[in-house]
C-alpha cells in the first residue's frame, strides 16, 4: 500500500510530502531503524529532534488495516491527540511524534498530490505583495526574452567567476566605489549601518541599496495588511529596539516618559509596573508599531541614512579581480532604463523574506474564479473584508495558526463589537495536543495553539541557547530548532480571553482536516475537507477566506540569492538557508581584500536561533562589525565600555555619531 505523509518542518514551516510504500519506519537515527520486515523492504523517514527516539514508530498494514505501532519510544506516539502503543490509521489522521505533526493520506498509485504551498512575490517597484508577480524562474525567462533585441543587464562580464574593475567601468554605466555596502535596504541593512556608524564609519563610506527610502517600509506594509496599524502593538519586547543597540531606554520607559509629560500619570505608572511585574503578575509590555517606526525615523536622520540609501533593485553580485565585490543593480522608476554598479570591500546581505506563503488550493481557486476579494492572504491589503463584515456580517474562514492568525482573529473580534453577526471558523491542518519540549521546558498549548514566551529572543541572545547553537554542527542545529520550535502565537492574556470567549459564545469554532478543494456555490465559498473526527468529507461554508500561513524564506525564491548560490556553488545548511560562520560570514565568498556577511531569515539554521527578530538583527550586526574590525577595516573601531557610553550619550542627545 502506498500512502502520503505530510508535515511542516518545525523550524522553518517548509512542507515535506514523501509518497511511500508501507511499511514505514520513523525515527531520529536512520541506521537504527529496520530495513526489512518479514522480507519486505521498509521505507524510512528521519525526524531530526531529540524528542524523537532513534527508532520511534512503525507504520504497517495488517488484517485490521493501516496501523502505527510505537516502538517503546521515550515520549510515545499520538494519533489525533491520543497516546496509544498501537493505533489504527484512517485517511486524514495525524500522527504526533515529538514536534512533528504528520498527516496520513491514502493515495492511489497514479495520483500525485499538488504542492501544499505556493507563493505571492513582492513587486520590485512597490514592495507590496503582488498576486500577478511571476515566479523568479519565469521572471528570468521573460527578461532573457526581452533582452533578445537589447543590451543585456547584468552584462556578459558577470558570467565570469570574477569581473575586472576596468571592464565594469568600460560598460559606460554609473559606478560607485565604497568600503561598506548593505544589500536589501530594509531593517537588517539599517541596523548593520547603524552599528557601523556608531563604530566610527563615516556615512560617505557606506551605501545601502534598496527600493524604499524608509528601512521599515516592507515591514510596515506587512504590519498594516495583517491588521497592526500604528496605534496597535507589535508582538515584540520592550527592549527590542532597532533604533537603539543598547536597548535602554526601552520602549516602555519612553512611552511612560511621554505620558508623564502629557499629564497622564496613571498610564505612565502602569507601563512602569508592567515591565517590572511581567510576565508573572501582568501581561508583557509590547510597543506600538507607530512608536517603533517613529523611533527608526529619528535614528535614520541621526546617522545620515538619507545620504547612505540608494534606490536600486539588486540583480547580481560577483567577486572582482582585485579582491572586492561588484553589485549590479537596476534603478528604473520611469520609462527611462537606468542601471549601475557598486564596488565594495565589505558586503552585507539582508534581503529578508522574498515572498508570502500562499496555500495552493486557494491560489487555484483565485486563478480559476478571478476572485481576489473574498479569498485573501493576511499579508495582502484586505481592509474591505472587515468593512463589509462590520456592515453586513458574515462567516470568515481562517487558514493557518500562529502569530499572524492571532492578530487576524483579534481584528475580527473588534469587528464583532460593531456587528454581532460575524462568525469565525478556524481551520487547522492538525491537532496540537502538546507544545515543543527542550530538556525540562515545554511550551504551553491551549485550544491547539502553541504559545511562544516573549523572552525567546532574549534567551537566544544572552542565554545558554546561544552558546549551544554556536558549538553545534549543522545537523545538531536543525535538531535544536525543531525542538525549540519556530515563531508561534504570542503568549498574550487578552488574546487567550478572546479565544475562550469565542468558543463559549459559539461565534468561534475550530475545525481540523485536509483541504481537498475550494469552490463557489450559491454565493458562498465552500471548502471541502477530509474531516478528522468522523473520518468523512465535510463542507465548510464562508463568505471570506483569509490565509494566515505566513512568509516564505526559501533561498531559491529570491532571484538574487538563487543566482549567487548557483554561480558560486555555495553550500546551504540543513534547513536550506545560506551557510554562514559563527560571525555570519559566507566563508566561500571571502576574497583577498573583502568579506561578505548575511543577516536575517536567510541565515536560519546557522549559529543563532531568533534571526528574524529585532534582537536577532542587532546581534548579527554586532557580531559582523566586530569581525570586520578584527580585519583592520578602514576607520572602524570596535566598541568598548568608554566608546559605547560616549555613543549612547550622543544617541540620547540626538547628535550625529
Amino acid at each position: 500500500m502506498r500512502i502520503q505523509l505530510a508535515w511542516e518542518e518545525p523550524a522553518t514551516g517548509d512542507m515535506r510530502e514523501p509518497l511511500l510504500e508501507v511499511p514505514i519506519a520513523l525515527g531520529r537515527d536512520f541506521n537504527s531503524m529496520v530495513t526489512q520486515l518479514q522480507g519486505t523492504p521498509v521505507s524510512r523517514i528521519v525526524l531530526n529532534s531529540l524528542e524523537v527516539s532513534r527508532y520511534h514508530a512503525l507504520i504497517v498494514q495488517d488484517i485490521s488495516g493501516l496501523m502505527v505501532i510505537d516502538q517503546d519510544s521515550r515520549n510515545g506516539t499520538l494519533v489525533n491527540g491520543i497516546r496509544n502503543p498501537r493505533s489504527t490509521l484512517a485517511n486524514g489522521d495525524t500522527i504526533q511524534i515529538g514536534p512533528y505533526a504528520i498527516t496520513v493520506s491514502f493515495v492511489a498509485r497514479t495520483q500525485l498530490r499538488p504542492p501544499r504551498s505556493s507563493q505571492i512575490f513582492f513587486s520590485p517597484q512597490t514592495q507590496l505583495p503582488d498576486p500577478n508577480q511571476p515566479s523568479p524562474q519565469s521572471s528570468v525567462s521573460t527578461v532573457r526574452a526581452n533582452q533578445a533585441n537589447q543590451q543585456p543587464f547584468p552584462p556578459r562580464i558577470f558570467e565570469e567567476e570574477q569581473v575586472a574593475v576596468q571592464d565594469v567601468y568600460a560598460t559606460g554605466l554609473e559606478v560607485e566605489e565604497v568600503d561598506y555596502l548593505a544589500v536589501g535596504g530594509g531593517l537588517g541593512s539599517f541596523v548593520w549601518t547603524d552599528v557601523l556608524r556608531i563604530s566610527g564609519v563615516k556615512s560617505s563610506q557606506i551605501t545601502a541599496l534598496g527600493i524604499a527610502p524608509q528601512p521599515y517600509a516592507r515591514y510596515q506594509q506587512l504590519c498594516r495588511s495583517s491588521q497592526i496599524p500604528p496605534h496597535e502593538r507589535l508582538r515584540s519586547n520592550s527592549d527590542s529596539c532597532p533604533d537603539n543597540i543598547w536597548g535602554w531606554p526601552s520602549y516602555a520607559l519612553r512611552e511612560a516618559w511621554h505620558n508623564f509629560w502629557r499629564g497622564r500619570i496613571p498610564a505612565s505608572l502602569r507601563y512602569l509596573w508592567q515591565v517590572f511585574a511581567e510576565p508573572t503578575f501582568i501581561q508583557t509590555y509590547t510597543p506600538r508599531s507607530g512608536n517603533v517606526f517613529n523611533a527608526i525615523d529619528r535614528e535614520a536622520k541621526r546617522i545620515g541614512w538619507e545620504q547612505i540609501f540608494r534606490y536600486g533593485n539588486v540583480r547580481a553580485i560577483r567577486k572582482t579581480a582585485d579582491g572586492r565585490y561588484c553589485v549590479a543593480y537596476s534603478a528604473t522608476q520611469t520609462q527611462e532604463r537606468k542601471h549601475g554598479f557598486v564596488i565594495a570591500r565589505y558586503l552585507q546581505l539582508a534581503t529578508g523574506y522574498p515572498a508570502i506563503r500562499f496555500l495552493p488550493d486557494l491560489q487555484d481557486y483565485r486563478l480559476k474564479a478571478h476572485d481576489f476579494q473574498s479569498v485573501v492572504n493576511a499579508y495582502e491589503p484586505h481592509d474591505p473584508v472587515y468593512e463589509y463584515l462590520e456592515e453586513h456580517g458574515g462567516i470568515v474562514l481562517i487558514r493557518g495558526r500562529g502569530i499572524v492568525a492571532s492578530r487576524i482573529l483579534q481584528r475580527l473580534y473588534e469587528a464583532r463589537k460593531r456587528n454581532q453577526e460575524i462568525q469565525v471558523v478556524h481551520l487547522m491542518r492538525s491537532l496540537k495536543p502538546e507544545g515543543n519540549k527542550f530538556r525540562q521546558a515545554q511550551r504551553s498549548v491551549e485550544n491547539h495553539y502553541e504559545f511562544q514566551p516573549f523572552n525567546w529572543p532574549k534567551g537566544c541572545w544572552g542565554g545558554e541557547l546561544r552558546e549551544i547553537m554556536e558549538k553545534a554542527n549543522s545537523q545538531e542545529r536543525q535538531r535544536l530548532l525543531a525542538d525549540w520550535g519556530g515563531t508561534t502565537t504570542a503568549d498574550r492574556q487578552d488574546w487567550k480571553r478572546i479565544v475562550d470567549e469565542g468558543i463559549r459564545s459559539g461565534w468561534y469554532n475550530i475545525e481540523f482536516g485536509e483541504v481537498e478543494r475550494v469552490e463557489r456555490e450559491a454565493n458562498k465559498l465552500v471548502t471541502y475537507i477530509q474531516e478528522k473526527k468522523f473520518k468523512g468529507q465535510l463542507r465548510l461554508e464562508a463568505d471570506f477566506i483569509i490565509d494566515a500561513t505566513g512568509l516564505e524564506a526559501d533561498v531559491s525564491a529570491s532571484p538574487l540569492l538563487d543566482d549567487l548560490v548557483t554561480h558560486y556553488n555555495l553550500p546551504l545548511n540543513d534547513l536550506g538557508r545560506l551557510s554562514v560562520s559563527n560571525d555570519f560570514e559566507l566563508v566561500e565568498m571571502r576574497s583577498s581584500r573583502g568579506r561578505m556577511y548575511a543577516s536575517g531569515i536567510i541565515t536560519l539554521g546557522g549559529p543563532y536561533a531568533a534571526v528574524d527578530s529585532f534582537l536577532g538583527l542587532q546581534y548579527v550586526a554586532l557580531r559582523t562589525v566586530d569581525a570586520i574590525a578584527k580585519s583592520k577595516a578602514p576607520r572602524l573601531h570596535k566598541l568598548n565600555l568608554v566608546t559605547s557610553l560616549y555613543q549612547w550619550l550622543k544617541w540620547v542627545g540626538n547628535l550625529s555619531p
